[in-house]
């Protein structure tokens, strides 16, 4: 299993960024999709996830309304919308994958990791 992210980048605070998650060689054909966050000197944080069929999406209360994840099967890729960024939302942002149905908050529940793609957001 291969995650490549993408669509990191410099904004200013208010500003917006789309983030891309494309997940290849998957072995399972349930699972769930994540994005986790990490800031310098913090624990990676659950960010969103949704359901492979997005039939199920889960937010931390931090992006709830905020942000927007969204899915495309036929491309096995998934959107992360940001909107609003404010400086606390800078981190390196991973996508990661984990079979089942449901969109756990632990990193250690996930099986695989993409390589992260930084954001930055400046006052």
């Amino acid at each position: 299993v291969q995650l490549q992210a993408s669509g990191g980048g410099l904004v200013q605070a208010g500003g917006s960024l789309r983030l891309s998650c494309t997940a290849s060689e998957l072995t399972f054909s349930i699972y769930v999709i994540a994005w986790f966050r990490q800031a310098p000197g913090k624990e990676r944080e659950f960010v969103a996830a949704v359901r492979w069929n997005g039939s199920a999406t889960r937010y931390s209360a931090s992006a709830q309304g905020r942000f927007t994840i969204t899915g495309d099967g036929a491309k096995n890729t998934v959107y992360l919308q940001m909107n609003s960024l404010e400086p606390e939302d800078t981190a390196v942002y991973y996508c990661a994958v984990r079979s089942g149905i449901v969109p756990l908050l632990t990193p250690s529940t996930y099986n695989y990791w993409g390589q992260g793609t930084q954001v930055t957001v400046s006052s």
